[in-house]
């Protein structure tokens, strides 16, 4: 069996510090934690849980903040998480399995890295990060925000999840720190543009995001993943910018860089949806309930696309033609992913008020054969 660190970097983490280290600490062989200069009582709390406490002098740089407390790890293998991160009891038991059965040639294990949920628990967003690496290799932080584990050699796609249950954040940080390298006169690399984008979006300053966001697709360096991304984050910048011929010119160039994917196909059925091209908009929607994510595909997914939303719009673009029974068929599926969906019960409720004894699978039984085409 491997022996596992957990390297962790914190600083003003007292509320959820504890919740973090409480659900992986005897998942664990050591625990080193680097404090960038926490004033309230994240240390005291660490303490209960390991004596590998470091001040780190901040730098704005996180990833030399990561590799410092990469570089005191000892075990065969180093683990790294957020404060707050959390790992639940099946990812627990699924992740104590992993270290039986780790085979040592592995360099790298991806897990999932579960982003936001919805009001009912469902996973909204996701993406896969290389999040358990061997120490021997000596495998480094590159970038000083949104910093990224540069591994290579053989990787494992792992079936453990990591939850992100984050309270505060601190929204201003990232971007003073990217503004502050611009005034230096400092040359950003593709995925610095990329991020810096993304932070100007995230700021609602969709103009100037934009400009970064052409500038990186333009370099024709980006990793496809952000390239995809950053297809998608420009459309949405030039719809809250009212720009929707761009808009759409966004979203088609995303096909450029990899197959089809529900996010885009939704995005178009929208589309055509505003347009009242009820035709086109079922064609896209439909095409998105077909499509679904892999494992390997290590970007970030909105599984609201793979899921329930493609089927709630059919269920609209269905009743605008008056076709009642198809757009009932589609609320069911997407009922069976949100069942206590006020939205989708409503739609239900009026839809068997509309087809009475028609209602498929309920009063007749002719419809209990029909399935969304």
């Amino acid at each position: 069996m491997i022996t596992v660190s957990l390297c962790m970097i914190v600083k003003n983490e007292e509320e959820v510090i504890e919740r973090c280290l409480s659900s992986v600490s005897d998942l664990v062989d050591e625990i080193i934690i680097l404090d960038t200069g926490s004033a309230d009582k994240t240390k005291a709390i660490i303490s209960k849980f390991t004596d590998n406490i470091y001040d780190f002098q901040w730098i704005d740089d996180f990833a030399a903040a990561r590799n410092s407390a990469f570089d005191k790890a000892t075990m065969d293998y180093i683990l790294w998480l957020d404060a707050d991160d959390v790992m639940d009891d099946i990812n627990r038991n699924r992740f104590s399995a992993l270290k039986e059965s780790l085979e040592t040639d592995v360099d790298s294990v991806t897990m999932e890295y579960q982003l936001s949920f919805d009001e009912y628990g469902n996973v909204i967003f996701s993406l896969r990060r290389n999040r358990l690496v061997k120490r021997a290799n000596k495998f480094r932080w590159i970038g000083p925000v949104h910093e990224y584990l540069e591994v290579g050699g053989k990787i494992y796609n792992s079936d453990v999840s990591i939850a992100h249950k984050s309270l505060h954040h601190d929204s201003d940080r990232n971007l003073r720190i990217y503004e502050k390298r611009l005034s230096k006169g400092e040359k950003f690399s593709p995925r610095d543009m990329y991020y810096f984008a993304n932070e100007l979006m995230d700021h609602k300053k969709y103009k100037r995001a934009t400009q970064y966001y052409k500038q990186f697709l333009g370099t024709g360096k980006g990793w496809v993943e952000d390239n995809i991304s950053s297809c998608s984050k420009l459309a949405d910048c030039y719809h809250y910018l009212g720009d929707y011929d761009n808009e759409l010119d966004a979203v088609l160039k995303s096909f450029r860089y990899g197959g089809a994917r529900a996010e885009f196909s939704c995005r178009l059925g929208y589309h055509f949806l505003q347009d009242k091209d009820l035709s086109s908009a079922i064609f896209w929607y439909k095409l998105a309930t077909m499509l679904k994510p892999t494992r390997e595909q290590a970007g970030f997914q909105n599984q609201s696309f793979y899921t329930w939303l493609p089927y709630l719009q059919l269920c609209l673009c269905y009743s605008q033609l008056g076709e009642y029974k198809m757009a009932y068929l589609h609320n069911e599926v997407a009922l069976q992913y949100r069942p206590n969906d006020q939205r989708m019960l409503q739609n239900q409720k009026f839809l068997e008020e509309i087809l009475g004894p028609e209602v498929p699978g309920i009063n007749n039984t002719e419809g209990k054969d029909d399935t969304p085409e």
